[in-house]
């Protein structure tokens, strides 16, 4: 069992800036690139293995062959040959649509297959970079549609100035937006359900709005109020330190100049390693090796023991 990348899948978009590409090594002339897709298993956007026996193969079809090889039992018997998790860098130049994502629960109502909660860790962004992410005060949902409708529903989220290494869990429900300057990974579950709440009357190049749901938003969102929506973690070398736990996804950060073993023998899942910076070479129980950097992303089998980690390299590690 093999450690496994994957080609790149990059979007370019109306608000998307230029990070990602020189992040990732690539050469391409492609521009304005909001997102790469890194590990994805959504139909339609499938990612496709770049490396060993399986190379040319889109990632659900290593599912179905792997089975729980390479989810994980458990993972295999939840979700099916869909890999359950969605892996992202983004980059934004321009402000994101105010959004919201469902419950699994809503979703089921609304004919899709499931909601959305996800996380963002920030990459190295613009100084002046900003999001917005949670209520930071009451209102009903009455006060909502008024305020969607006279433009004022940014005045009721909080807004956060980022940088490197901040951390934001957001879990279905809660009110969100990526501003610009903001370059980060995103990891959330394999899902593609997104209520746009509002898109600062942004026209395409049609000269049309883009499709609001206000109405499914407000079914949706989370009224409750917290007095921060950031993660607070302290930063450490040469440990793993947790950043979130949760049903979907757990996520930890690893900042390493000292070699390391990962040790995965007990645990009934994938894993997913992010590179943010540096580089190292990896070894698996196998005696498997890999090359890894920032801009890379490893899928690693359920079946695989332990990881032996040499480098000066910081890295997320997600799995289910």
């Amino acid at each position: 069992m093999e450690l496994i990348k994957f080609y790149a899948l990059l979007k370019s978009t109306l608000w998307g800036g230029e990070k990602i590409v020189p992040f990732k090594h690539l050469s391409t002339e492609q521009h304005n690139v909001g997102e790469n897709w890194e590990i994805s298993g959504v139909p339609d956007n499938e990612t496709v293995v770049a490396n060993g026996v399986y190379v040319g193969k889109k990632l659900n079809d290593i599912v179905a062959i792997l089975k729980e090889k390479l989810v994980g039992k458990d993972n295999y018997e939840r979700f099916g040959n869909e890999f359950p998790l969605l892996v992202k860098f983004i980059d934004a130049r321009q402000d994101l649509s105010i959004q919201v994502h469902p419950t699994d629960e809503i979703a089921k109502r609304h004919g899709k297959e499931r909601g959305k909660t996800e996380m963002w860790y920030l990459l190295d962004s613009d100084k002046d970079a900003s999001l917005l992410c949670g209520l930071k005060k009451q209102i009903t949902p009455s006060q909502y549609a008024e305020m969607v409708a006279n433009d004022t529903i940014v005045d009721a989220i909080a807004r956060y100035n980022v940088k490197e290494g901040d951390c934001f869990f957001i879990p279905a429900g809660r009110i969100h937006a990526i501003g610009p300057g903001s370059f980060l990974v995103e990891i959330q579950q394999t899902s593609d359900v997104t209520y746009r709440i509002y898109d600062y009357k942004r026209i395409d190049k049609h000269g049309n709005y883009r499709e609001l749901h206000t109405k499914q938003a407000a079914e949706c969102i989370d009224y409750n109020v917290s007095s921060s929506y950031r993660i607070e973690y302290t930063p450490a070398k040469n440990q793993g330190v947790s950043l979130v736990q949760c049903p979907y996804f757990c996520t930890a950060v690893y900042d390493l100049n000292e070699p390391m073993t990962l040790d995965y023998s007990e645990l009934d899942s994938f894993v997913v390693l992010i590179g943010l910076k540096g580089e190292a070479k990896i070894t698996d129980n196998e005696g498997n090796i890999i090359s890894f950097q920032a801009g890379e992303s490893i899928l690693v089998p359920a079946t695989t023991k332990t990881l032996k980690v040499e480098g000066t390299i910081k890295f997320l590690v997600t799995y289910v």
